[in-house]
């Protein structure tokens, strides 16, 4: 571990919306510099690409919705497609917060909406009390192995689309800057720092990971990882990174 002090982050997550972040708390509370770049971002496919995938909207009778993402990119594709979207179509979302934003495209009182607690497992119950139904699951290029596996033991009819892909953002214009702590929350991030830099050393740089699988990609890559989340101790990335800068900066 390295003993410089931090005193610049950058997290490769696009800023907070809220005021309340505890970004800004850890920014303010130990005057430390905190800036926020998105290293991947996502594309949508177009409609052309999605019929070619042997999809048609007129074929399914129930919508399985992973994401904010996946919300926005069936509405889109919907239009692209020119395809009205029958009102008793049947909505699956992961969470609540899913389900929330879905009020964005739809009035919520009029639909069937049926919304899991949190993991993709949580929507069993629901999507096989509809067994009889014909699935879509608009879903990135990058999805998660549990929900194909989750589906397949339903024994339901269900059928995946990509709608939107997670692709690596131009980070040339941060060829010339340093930062202390570099925090990564998935292995395409990792992947985009030394596809933009691919003679990326670490030297004093502290990398911050989330997650095992951004950990593998880190250690695949050669990268010392000092800070790690989550942990019992430390399950939030922002609770990680005070830890550490309170052990380094010598904080009282």
């Amino acid at each position: 571990m390295s003993n410089l002090k931090v005193k610049t982050i950058l997290v490769s997550q696009p800023e907070p919306k809220v005021e309340n972040s505890p970004y800004f708390e850890l920014q303010n509370k130990h005057k430390i510099k905190v800036d926020f770049r998105s290293f991947i971002h996502v594309e949508g496919v177009s409609a052309k690409d999605i019929r070619a995938q042997k999809i048609d909207l007129n074929n399914f009778s129930a919508i399985i919705l992973t994401s904010r993402n996946s919300v926005d990119h069936f509405f889109r594709v919907a239009e692209e497609m020119r395809y009205k979207i029958p009102e008793d179509l049947k909505y699956f979302c992961q969470s609540e917060a899913v389900a929330f934003y879905l009020q964005k495209y739809v009035v919520y009182r009029k639909r069937k909406i049926y919304v899991g607690q949190k993991d993709f497992v949580d929507l069993s119950p629901l999507i096989k009390k509809y067994k009889d139904e014909k699935f879509l699951l608009p879903a990135s290029d990058q999805l998660n192995f549990d929900v194909p596996q989750t589906l397949n033991n339903l024994k339901v009819s269900w059928t995946q689309a990509t709608f939107y892909k997670t692709v690596m953002s131009d980070l040339s214009d941060l060829a010339d800057v340093y930062y202390d702590v570099l925090a990564f929350f998935s292995p395409t991030g990792i992947k985009s720092l030394f596809k933009n830099f691919p003679d990326f050393k670490q030297n004093n740089t502290r990398i911050a990971v989330f997650g095992s699988t951004t950990q593998k990609e880190a250690l695949d890559c050669g990268l010392r990882i000092d800070i790690l989340a989550p942990t019992p101790e430390t399950p939030s990335m922002t609770m990680a990174l005070e830890k550490y800068i309170i052990e380094v900066n010598k904080v009282k």
